[in-house]
């Protein structure tokens, strides 16, 4: 548990990482604030747990929502949409740093949930490259997003890409960091549960290493 509490607004936490940040960040201590589309489809309850309604989208309400936070993290994503629109990355990229911007001197950190297909392999040559046809739109908005957030100097911001493979798992607390290329173990595998990968997203809003940049995790 860190020594400060946080006060951490997680925007699409009802998605299967966003899950597992919510119930890591209420773990250490933190103090959260779910924001979704339809509170009524929340079941979980916790006392440092507060749901609002709210859509990344809409610039006024999502201003609403983060202030007096000290960290928000945006989980994002199109896997449960049943006509996904890859485009939500980079429009919530530039929604979310116009609100950021908007809250002057006491805007809270961004950090994100990222893609992998913006990382390199061990030649140089972009994952995006390789992901099978039907996944490339999904990778292309996410690389967008990411190029977004990196010509931003006035909002601190931290992009987490996973490895090749992320799923259900177990906590170990155990991972290993790296920048823009992907990580691999000894045996060339590349992946993380999604809980250590939460862990591994707390730990940068408890201690932030990557202001400003992208970073990635893994076994």
């Amino acid at each position: 548990m860190a020594e400060a509490t946080l006060r951490i607004a997680v925007i699409g936490g009802g998605g299967m990482i966003g899950q597992r940040i919510v119930s890591e960040a209420l773990h250490r201590g933190h103090h959260v604030t779910l924001v979704v589309r339809d509170p009524a489809k929340v079941a979980e309850a916790h006392d440092r747990l507060t749901v609002v309604q709210g859509d990344v989208l809409d610039d006024v309400g999502i201003v609403r929502a983060l202030e007096s936070q000290d960290v928000v993290v945006s989980a994002v994503g199109t896997a449960r949409a049943a006509t996904p629109d890859y485009s939500l990355y980079l429009a919530a990229a530039e929604s979310l740093v116009t609100a950021l911007r908007s809250l002057g001197s006491s805007t809270p950190r961004l950090i994100v949930v990222g893609g992998v297909g913006s990382l390199f392999d061990a030649s140089g040559e972009l994952l995006l490259k390789r992901v099978p046809e039907d996944r490339l739109p999904e990778h292309q908005s996410q690389l967008a997003a990411l190029d977004f957030y990196r010509a931003v100097s006035d909002v601190r911001w931290s992009y987490v890409s996973p490895p090749a493979r992320i799923a259900p798992g177990e906590r170990t607390g155990v991972y290993r960091l790296g920048d823009d290329h992907l990580l691999t173990d000894p045996d060339g595998e590349s992946g993380i549960s999604m809980e250590d990968y939460a862990v591994a997203l707390l730990d940068e809003a408890e201690e932030p290493a990557h202001v400003g940049r992208r970073f990635t995790v893994g076994y």
